[in-house]
């Protein structure tokens, strides 16, 4: 077994590496002039059972090239089976047409990495679970949720929790949470003027007196999250946390959830956390290098996978 690292998330792909007690195979990504990537694998995998951790993180599409160039170099260079970690798969908000002459960029993105080379994809908490289907390899959709909830277990049990989904959309990924920690849910609807701005108009489910914890897949904008702490708060709550898997913050989202409301904001390091992010006393990061690690060990093991989660 082998374990390639992309340029993304460097730290993750050094702790999951740990956690196998399996050095990173050698090589280097290096730029021309015109920023063209070049790739070079520096040990032998023929025959090798290799995975390559990359996220399609920011650069997306730096990231997403350098992804398909390193499936194409180890496909050339005669691996056995090449697996492609992606711990956040970039593009997968845009899963479906929401209006006339849009694209569909889950699925192209799915396209580039089948025709790059991979035999199989690994990923975490995909945006919309029909991603999988976008697919003809086998995919394993990992879910954080085992991470989180050891996490809220060891703070907050017994503290009369809440889970709520901050939209009609993440209902199902809020009631799993809720089942496994035995707790309630409620829903904000949520109501989008235009993209990148929501506005929460109302709670669904009585909340007044609860400790309550927002829990979606991704956090950008943060703008979702800091209006639903605010309307769960007005509604009666005592105290609103969240946790979210991919922690994109772009722009000045981690300016705006720093002064929220929001007791606590927990990512995990899917997505490689930006000095902002280290630096504000309100966001935590859980690491999933054991899961993913596990994951990748009994893939190589043939063992099965969905075990870690049911």
């Amino acid at each position: 077994m082998k374990i390639v690292a992309g340029n993304s998330n460097r730290p993750l792909a050094e702790a999951i590496s740990a956690h196998l007690k399996l050095p990173l195979t050698k090589g280097q990504v290096k730029r021309f002039a015109d920023m063209e990537i070049f790739v070079e694998i520096q040990e032998n995998v023929r025959g090798q059972d290799v995975f390559v951790i990359q996220s399609n993180s920011f650069p997306a599409n730096d990231n997403l090239m350098e992804l398909l160039i390193l499936l194409d170099a180890l496909k050339r260079a005669s691996a056995a089976r090449i697996t492609a970690v992606i711990p956040y798969y970039g593009y997968a908000r845009q899963d479906r047409k929401p209006g006339p002459r849009t694209p569909i960029t889950a699925k192209l993105v799915a396209n580039l990495i089948e025709r790059a080379g991979a035999d199989r994809v690994m990923t975490l908490d995909l945006h919309a679970g029909q991603i999988q289907g976008f697919f003809d390899i086998p995919t394993d959709n990992l879910f954080a949720a085992p991470v989180m909830v050891r996490d809220i277990q060891e703070r907050y049990k017994g503290k009369n929790l809440m889970v709520v989904s901050p939209d009609v959309g993440g209902v199902v990924r809020a009631r799993a949470l809720a089942k496994r920690i035995e707790a309630p849910i409620a829903i904000c609807d949520k109501r989008r003027e235009r993209p990148g701005e929501s506005e929460v108009m109302n709670v669904i489910g009585d909340v007044k007196g609860m400790r309550c914890i927002l829990i979606d897949d991704i956090v950008d904008s943060g703008g979702t999250l800091v209006n639903a702490a605010e309307a769960l708060l007005k509604n009666g709550a005592v105290e609103v946390m969240a946790y979210i898997t991919h922690g994109v913050l772009s722009g000045g989202a981690v300016s705006r959830i720093q002064a929220s409301k929001l007791k606590s904001l927990v990512i995990t390091d899917s997505i490689q956390p930006t000095a902002a992010v280290l630096a504000a006393k309100n966001i935590r990061v859980l690491s999933i290098a054991p899961l993913i690690g596990e994951a990748i060990l009994r893939t190589a093991r043939e063992e099965s996978v969905s075990s870690l989660f049911y």
